[in-house]
């Protein structure tokens, strides 16, 4: 039982630490394509979101912010199209 558990502990710290470099790839967009910043953090307060930080990161736009139902989010955005890319709920 406890070598499962420590198996469990090191997949998701292992996984949570990919999850820029997954998001990364699917942000491979030159800079002059980019949509800005303030767009994106525009769509997302349309949708009920509160932006807490807003940031690049590996190409990628990266947001910290709670959601329209109040959860805590991280999560990737394309900087042209401003599609989410990946996202995962904070505690």
């Amino acid at each position: 039982m406890r070598i499962r558990l420590t198996a469990l502990a090191a997949a998701l710290l292992i996984g949570t630490a990919a999850l820029p470099a997954l998001a990364s790839d699917k942000c491979n967009v030159p800079k002059g394509e980019w949509q800005a910043a303030q767009e994106l953090q525009a769509k997302l307060e349309a949708q009920g979101w509160k932006i807490q930080r807003l940031k690049t990161d590996d190409g990628c736009y990266e947001v910290y912010a709670t959601d329209a139902n109040g959860k805590k989010i991280e999560a990737y955005f394309n900087p042209k199209t401003l599609e989410m890319i990946q996202s995962k709920m904070k505690d």
